[in-house]
């Protein structure tokens, strides 16, 4: 498979993320996410032999994919949701413009540059136009950005450090798992969780916390990092539009310019070389 039909593959996972968060917003979010990140890691399990990773490699796991979701969810918990979010979806873009910086075997070019602005432009349309926005500063803000760094440098630092086999991915969710429930331990009430609940945060945990990080490594070990930073615009577009379908809200002008904007953006910056 091209990589960028794995990285389409992980997009289309997490594009669930928001439905099922706000399914299961009733759960604490650093149960929710330890939970999940547990579970994900399972698949893993039976290749731990292929764990075997140096200090380095372990600790930009932990930075990744413990560090991105600390920082997500202060931001959620600080700053409105909606306007935090789209603070977050900066990640894209920071991958886009971040890709030389970080792997010097790439150059950016004036079409990826465009594309990249155009497709945030889509993702705040998508994002402001399913919610609205304040216009408020909040210190949620700063957190929101963090973790948009963090996702996008770990992105990148995958390509920088020594080869690792993908199968090492569920040590980084195992271990980044047990670290996000130790905090829920410390800073969160205890909760009961229903049959329902579990069966929710099992799908999420194997899917958009699970196997789309496997795809997500996978699409940058072999892929372009400025074509896949664009195409992650996709995302937020994806959820916006599953969460029009699943709460039974009409689709507004606004989806409709931010689709136009985000696919325009992709295909410029998948077709730039």
């Amino acid at each position: 498979m091209h990589p960028n039909g794995y990285a389409l593959g992980a997009i289309a996972l997490w594009a669930s993320l928001a439905t099922l968060g706000v399914t299961l917003r009733h759960v604490p979010p650093f149960l929710l996410t330890g939970l999940a990140l547990v579970i994900g890691s399972i698949p893993a399990w039976p290749l731990f032999k292929q764990w075997k990773v140096p200090p380095r490699t372990l600790a930009l796991g932990i930075y990744g994919l413990f560090g991105y979701h600390f920082l997500l969810f202060i931001a959620l918990r600080l700053a409105p949701p909606v306007e935090a979010n789209l603070v977050n979806y900066l990640w894209p873009l920071l991958i886009v413009v971040l890709a030389p910086v970080i792997l010097p075997n790439l150059r950016l070019r004036a079409a990826h540059v465009l594309a990249a602005l155009a497709g945030f432009s889509g993702a705040a349309v998508a994002i402001l136009g399913g919610g609205g926005a304040s216009g408020a500063w909040s210190w949620g803000y700063l957190p929101a950005l963090a973790s948009a760094f963090i996702w996008a440098t770990y992105s990148l630092w995958t390509r920088s450090v020594p080869a690792f086999p993908t199968a090492a991915i569920g040590l980084f969710g195992l271990v980044s798992g047990v670290l996000s429930l130790l905090c829920h331990a410390a800073l969160e009430p205890s909760v009961a969780l229903s049959g329902r609940d579990w069966m929710l945060i099992a799908v999420m945990g194997l899917g958009p916390l699970g196997a789309a990080f496997f795809l997500w490594d996978k699409a940058l070990k072999g892929g372009d990092a400025r074509q896949i930073g664009i195409l992650s615009y996709l995302t937020p577009l994806l959820s916006t539009t599953l969460l029009v379908l699943v709460t039974g809200r009409a689709f507004s002008a606004s989806i409709l310019l931010a689709a136009a904007l985000i696919i325009g953006a992709a295909i410029a910056g998948t077709r730039a070389r």
